[in-house]
């Protein structure tokens, strides 16, 4: 189908076939679709490139309902790969490129992918991941080279960049993961039905003709991918590309392209706000109309500073890669400090006691939500997960709080052991297997404590074998030995150390009875 024809398709019908960016195309094919340090596109451009890559995947084997694995940075084939996927009717997992080489070859794997799309930024953790995937048909290097690699440019241009005639609408299978284990692939067996959330993100966003959004995460986690990117260049708004998220920078930008649209991390919030004053007067922001947070509790100083900052223009979600769907406005939350919003029409939550009962307005549980009839979510070839997720027709992300008499949800902490970090989930166990490499250590458990600014940070609370001192010194080589071994996301800022650890009578180390001392101000961190 050639750009002429898709004009006569309605919206509608391009986004059902995964041809929404086509649609757009056809409509204003020189207006800025993707500005970043990497290189820029139209979306005319955009929608060639992506027609170009599902003809290379296909001709290298790939059809529809074939998995596509994606190791990338935030540039221009990021957006390629995930326009390609939506309309090639190809199954896309985009996988975060912090993880050790060996993490990112079990999801690789895992995922059952047969194309491999890798940004030459991370050669080594590519090569590795496709050591470890034989399912793979074709592994594609972007941005540079990579040893075992096809050029991904190479492969693109020797193809059309006519539209498809035979468009299939794609899905994503992101993945999360539990605080033991190996992550997990949320799978859908059918598409769930419109999200309302969605429908109030559409509502409240209001997009028009000139609108700009700007990408302040990185593109392999489900809220920036969602909201940050496929929301407004689905509804033909152009993004700017952060590589790198800086306060200042971000304000810079919003001046520059006029930014109209963003999703950040209360962390953001915070890191703009204690910027100096002089520093955030130089900047015209009067252009955002929808600063949309959520991934973690906001302070209430800080929603409190954005509002009076930015204006009436901040709003907030709860939900998960699993689902999802409470909000709140800028209006009504000074009446409800620290609520994270009420649950949109059609969504059904409830807080249930340890029995597995709902309890009363203002006591504290676990939060449940109603999975739909259709497209409820699983954890892709792990049952006995999904099984865990779930109670009777209701299930769970793990978090605790309270719904309040008019029917307002307060997070108060977690039922996992996820320790959440500027909106960034940390996974104590990985952090665990780690130290315990290092000869002092008996044991080990990662906890996350208090962290005004990154809501947690990961503290290493240590049981030490015989012979070692529990000094200054012991706690500076533990640090050095995490830098030296973790991602940076996952290494601690501080060490305490215990004779000895909580134990179950079984051995299993109490996690959360050592995290509670910090919550509840017995120990000082």
């Amino acid at each position: 189908m050639a750009i002429a024809e898709a004009r006569a398709w309605s919206r509608e019908e391009a986004a059902a076939a995964g041809m929404v960016l086509a649609w757009h195309a056809a409509q204003a094919p020189e207006k800025p679709a993707i500005l970043s340090e990497a290189g820029n596109r139209t979306f005319g451009e955009l929608n060639a490139r992506a027609n170009q890559l599902v003809r290379a995947l296909r001709r290298a084997g790939l059809k529809a309902g074939d998995a596509v694995a994606l190791l990338c940075s935030n540039r221009p084939e990021f957006v390629e790969t995930v326009a390609a996927c939506q309309r090639g009717g190809f199954r896309l997992t985009p996988v975060n490129w912090h993880l050790k080489g060996s993490e990112v070859g079990y999801i690789v794997d895992n995922c059952e992918a047969k194309a491999f799309v890798a940004d030459a930024r991370f050669p080594a953790s590519a090569m590795e991941a496709a050591r470890m995937s034989p399912g793979l048909v074709v592994k594609l290097a972007a941005g540079g080279e990579i040893e075992g690699f096809t050029s991904y440019d190479a492969a693109v241009e020797a193809e059309d960049g006519a539209d498809l005639a035979d468009p299939a609408l794609g899905t994503q299978m992101m993945y999360t993961s539990g605080t033991t284990g190996h992550p997990k692939g949320v799978f859908r067996r059918q598409a769930a039905p419109v999200s309302p959330l969605l429908v109030k993100l559409t509502e409240t966003a209001a997009f028009r003709d000139g609108d700009m959004a700007l990408v302040t995460g990185p593109l392999y986690h489900a809220a920036p991918l969602a909201l940050n990117l496929s929301f407004p260049i689905n509804a033909g708004v152009g993004c700017v590309l952060m590589d790198k998220w800086d306060a200042e920078e971000t304000l810079r930008l919003v001046e520059e392209y006029r930014i109209t649209h963003t999703h950040v991390v209360p962390t953001m919030l915070h890191r703009m706000l204690q910027l100096p004053e002089a520093t955030k007067a130089k900047y015209d922001t009067s252009s955002l109309r929808w600063i949309l947070h959520g991934a973690a509790p906001c302070p209430a100083h800080v929603k409190e500073g954005s509002i009076v900052w930015f204006g009436p223009v901040v709003f907030e979600y709860y939900a998960a890669t699993e689902g999802g769907g409470i909000f709140v406005d800028s209006h009504e939350w000074p009446e409800k400090k620290g609520t994270v919003g009420k649950p949109l029409p059609g969504v059904i939550v409830e807080v249930h006691d340890e029995d597995g009962k709902p309890v009363k307005p203002r006591d504290v549980g676990t939060i449940y939500f109603k999975a739909p009839e259709q497209g409820r979510f699983e954890y892709y070839k792990a049952p006995e997960k999904t099984e865990g997720a779930y109670r009777g027709d209701f299930y769970t992300m793990g978090d605790m709080g309270y719904i309040d008499e008019d029917g307002f949800l307060f997070l108060t902490g977690r039922s996992a052991e996820v320790i959440i970090s500027g909106g960034v989930n940390i996974y104590p166990a990985e952090i665990d297997q780690e130290i315990l490499k290092h000869p002092a250590v008996a044991d080990a458990a990662a906890v996350g404590v208090p962290n005004e600014e990154w809501g947690e940070e990961v503290k290493l609370v240590v049981e030490l074998n015989e012979g070692y001192r529990a000094d200054d010194a012991m706690a500076r080589e533990l640090l050095d030995f995490a830098a030296a071994n973790l991602p940076g996301y996952q290494r601690p800022r501080s060490v305490d150390f215990m004779q000895e650890l909580p134990r179950m009578p079984s051995g299993k180390v109490l996690r959360r009875n050592i995290r509670d001392a910090y919550w509840q101000g017995e120990k000082k961190i």
